[in-house]
């Protein structure tokens, strides 16, 4: 048993059930707050706890439940600074990281996202939802053990000390209409949905997995460019047999849009739905360029949308319809996507502040929608629902902002939600604890010398 006396704390329900119902700033942090921490759950919560008890772990700041990135491509972090100062479009910086994904094996994947990963946690997500497509080898040819990738993406996930649910993902065709693969995406796909299936279902039965605490798995459409309507029904079936989380990538650009309104006269989202995947497990990533009706069927089924505004910004993607999707009830969520940046607060401001670029409004979004977004939201995205939550019964997983940097120096309780939702940094992230277990102390992660194994991993990647 451990217990945590918190300076300040948010305990905001942000409810994940319906976009726009998070707490407000003022009404849902407590100063003096005492967690009580029985193995990897929450076992009691005090609130109006004057000073810290005896032998109590002083968390100094606000305390928050761990943030979910809920879509994330670990080995894109090896992109970083040599692709944003390009010209160009998001087709031609996906050639660059393509040339990329053509260099990795197992065991330099597996040093990547592990740096990866741990970046993350010492930035403050305490689970990730890993979009995994790289599955064979560099001549497209399954390894003697087909999971092999999946497995190293396991490995580097329980090394960094971060929840993980592998989102498996189904890539066949590509372009609509089951355009030839290049060379590199002949790594990415199965042959057909069948072999798919009987791969991921290999994996979670695998020893890798059963009786994990800390990794889950889902499925994934890559995009209507990449599988055929006939296979996406296949795949929702299979999460929704397993009640698995389903994930897909979703107009996110206006070209996926053209092509395939050409190809079956439904835009993406239409299709999907078509198709029986939308609904509570579903998950719809960018929704960058919706129509009034995507946005409805998404209201309507009570599909989530996760929104990645530091890549969506960075690809000139556009900026995602957030107060239409609040506007019909659709919760969303955050990711890191290609790790531009990783840092959960630069996600979920932009959230609030690119629907102010593009409406001219201010307070679309409060700071506990944001907060819920970060947290209770992505966790429900990605199957964890047990957790983002400062709830007794809840998994333990904290996160300690301080409050002593020069940007947020003078931040009083009335006020600190919305100065660490506004103002905060990966870098004012003093502590991490994920199941009980403490990741990051004193800005430091405990188990892994993050710049060494970045420096190292990405070295490996580009000689």
């Amino acid at each position: 048993m451990t217990v945590y006396w918190c300076e300040l704390a948010w305990l905001g329900t942000g409810d994940a059930d319906a976009a726009g119902s998070g707490d407000d700033a003022a009404g849902a942090v407590h100063a003096g707050v005492s967690i009580t921490v029985v193995g990897d759950r929450i076992a009691a919560i005090d609130t109006e706890v004057a000073a810290p008890p005896p032998g109590a772990v002083r968390l100094e700041g606000l305390t928050l439940p761990g943030f979910a990135n809920a879509h994330s491509h670990a080995f894109h972090r090896a992109l970083r600074g040599r692709t944003h100062a390009d010209a160009g479009s998001f087709w031609t910086w996906r050639e660059r990281m393509y040339e990329l994904a053509a260099t990795l094996d197992p065991d330099s994947y597996r040093a990547l996202a592990t740096a990866t990963f741990a970046e993350m946690v010492r930035a403050g997500f305490t689970c990730v939802g890993e979009f995994h497509y790289l599955h064979h080898d560099r001549l497209g040819r399954p390894y003697t053990n087909a999971n092999e990738m999946g497995d190293a993406l396991i490995g580097a996930a329980q090394a960094a000390g971060i929840r993980l649910t592998l989102l498996d993902t189904c890539y066949l065709s590509g372009g609509i209409g089951g355009g030839e693969l290049s060379p590199v995406q002949r790594r990415f796909s199965d042959g057909d949905v069948g072999m798919w299936a009987e791969r991921v279902d290999a994996l979670v039965g695998s020893d890798t997995l059963v009786g994990s605490d800390t990794v889950r798995v889902g499925g994934a459409v890559h995009s209507v460019r990449a599988v055929d309507p006939k296979s996406i029904s296949t795949i929702a079936e299979w999460a929704a047999n397993r009640s698995a989380p389903l994930h897909a990538h979703v107009s996110e650009q206006p070209a996926e849009n053209d092509q395939c309104l050409a190809a079956y006269g439904r835009t993406p989202t239409e299709v999907l739905a078509d198709c029986g995947a939308l609904g509570p497990r579903f998950t719809a990533v960018h929704a960058t360029h919706l129509t009034g009706h995507d946005v409805a069927l998404y209201g309507s089924s009570g599909s989530i949308c996760c929104l990645c505004p530091t890549t969506e910004r960075d690809l000139a993607d556009g900026i995602g319809p957030s107060g239409a999707l609040r506007a019909a009830a659709v919760a969303m969520c955050v990711g890191t996507d290609s790790h531009a940046v990783i840092d959960p607060f630069e996600e979920i401001r932009a959230v609030e502040l690119d629907e102010r670029l593009a409406t001219l409004r201010r307070g679309t979004h409060r700071p506990g929608d944001l907060f819920a977004a970060g947290t209770a939201v992505g966790h429900r995205s990605l199957g964890w629902h047990d957790a983002g939550r400062l709830a007794i019964g809840a998994l333990a997983d904290l996160v300690t902002v301080g409050l002593s940097s020069s940007r947020l120096a003078g931040t009083d309780a009335l006020h600190a939600a919305a100065a660490v939702v506004y103002a905060a940094t990966s870098d004012d992230v003093h502590h991490v604890v994920v199941g009980g277990q403490v990741v990051v102390s004193d800005r430091m992660h405990q188990r892994i010398d993050l710049a060494r194994d970045l420096r190292r991993s990405i070295r490996q990647v580009w000689p």
